[in-house]
């Protein structure tokens, strides 16, 4: 068990030996001369020794003083290095938690011109669907997908989520009744039928699901946005997506928006992270650049995204 003096007592020492003088010491440190001298008188007790004596209007070391501060000076510099260090560390490298489709489809694409403006700042992704614990270190901040936010942890709001039914142009080619307004989408033609989306897309539209409204779980099942994505896009079927995270494959002619209709499930993207992290320059840097990359993206915002929503029938 150490048994070290009070550090506010070895601080005064410190700048009084440096300074020769108690004053000047108080002045450094937001203390009164009084308050050095107690400091100091403090420490002497705690090592049994006299370390200052007045000499005239200034202070000066005993042989022991004089013994001991070389050695605290080193260690209050060997502190003060570690934790440079450690700030250092700290502002170089952003470790990023977030769900697959996002990471993929819109943050990887886009992190080289954030990279550019921000060259101190390495950036490290952790692709995951689970919740990591930021509380602990496992990651500086996350992009999360929920409906509520978390109270202990700072969140901004980035966009709403919504939910529309995509596919390639080839298959609504050869399926010319998907063209038409509120088109029911059946089964046999949905990819990854057993996924919550494609219910919630069907309570927005008041939509029966096989005899008696069961979900037919059958054809291609997914538990990735992507994987439903490349199914749509190779012609298999039509998966039900969100349009802001796949803008380019539309743009591109690779996915087909059918219809115009878009549900909201209740569900939010959001920033966050701990409140130690909220003065951070790599998360405010991040953080400000993600909001104006996601409005940028969104431009005009036709279907209404960057107001939050509460769940409700389709625009």
């Amino acid at each position: 068990m150490r048994t070290l003096p009070p550090l506010t007592a070895i601080r005064a020492f410190e700048a009084a030996a440096r300074h020769k003088n108690y004053t000047r010491a108080g002045e450094e440190l937001g203390l009164t001369q009084a308050g050095v001298s107690y400091q100091i008188k403090n420490l002497e007790q705690r090592v049994g020794t006299l370390l200052f004596v007045r000499q005239g209007r200034s202070m000066e070391l005993t042989l022991a003083g004089e013994a001991l501060a070389p050695r605290i000076a080193q260690a209050f510099a060997a502190m003060e290095s570690a934790f440079a260090l450690l700030g250092e560390n700290e502002d170089s490298v952003l470790s990023i938690a977030c769900f697959q489709t996002f990471a993929t489809n819109f943050l990887a694409p886009r992190l080289g011109a954030f990279q550019l403006a921000n060259p101190g700042i390495a950036v490290r992704i952790g692709v995951s669907n689970r919740y990591v614990d930021l509380d602990a270190g496992e990651a500086d901040l996350a992009i999360r997908l929920s409906r509520e936010a978390t109270p202990e942890l700072e969140s901004h709001f980035l966009m709403d989520l919504g939910i529309a039914p995509f596919a390639s142009p080839q298959f609504v080619a050869r399926h010319p009744e998907l063209q038409r307004a509120n088109a029911a989408i059946p089964d046999e033609h949905r990819i990854s039928t057993g996924t919550a989306w494609w219910q919630l897309w069907d309570e927005a539209h008041c939509t029966v699901r096989g005899a008696g409204g069961a979900i037919q779980t059958r054809g291609l099942e997914f538990d990735s946005q992507i994987l439903d994505a490349a199914a749509a896009m190779s012609g298999n079927g039509i998966a039900i997506l969100a349009p802001a995270l796949f803008a380019s494959e539309a743009a591109a002619g690779r996915l087909q928006r059918i219809g115009t209709a878009i549900a909201r499930p209740g569900g939010v993207f959001r920033l966050v992270y701990p409140g130690v992290r909220q003065h951070s320059p790599k998360v405010r840097a991040f953080r400000q650049w993600l909001i104006a990359e996601i409005k940028q993206h969104l431009g005009a915002d036709p279907d209404g995204l960057l107001r939050q929503h509460p769940p409700s029938a389709p625009a």
